[in-house]
């Protein structure tokens, strides 16, 4: 990668983000007051935060005939665990924030409870 490339993928990504950043403050209040947005609006959070999860699950080595005691099953458990509490508190909470803190920790205690009392 040349220095001209990677200064123009940088120019490119942070005129992606500010039009991102801007585009509400162009619309008009009118079209913000749509019904559909803000279903959109309550919808996505959660949703975009089950995509993340889901493509984070890495399972890729994992077979039946060596899943009984291998960290790859310990580690898809874990990550499934997590996934579990993260939409069981955000679900209730509705806070994205304290979601993600939960399935970190969990994620965590899940991982050195299965190495500590499965191994």
């Amino acid at each position: 990668m040349t220095s001209s490339y990677l200064i123009a993928a940088t120019l490119a990504m942070a005129a992606v983000t500010f039009i991102t950043r801007a585009i509400p403050a162009l619309i008009p209040q009118k079209l913000m007051d749509q019904p559909w947005l803000h279903r959109l609006n309550e919808s996505l959070p959660l949703s975009v935060l089950v995509l993340l999860v889901l493509t984070s699950i890495s399972y890729q080595n994992l077979s039946l005939a060596t899943a009984i005691n291998s960290a790859e099953l310990h580690l898809v458990l874990a990550q499934i665990g997590a996934l579990v509490l993260v939409l069981s508190i955000y679900h209730i909470s509705r806070q994205l924030l304290v979601s993600m803190v939960v399935g970190i920790a969990a994620l965590n205690g899940l991982l050195w409870l299965f190495d500590r009392f499965l191994n």
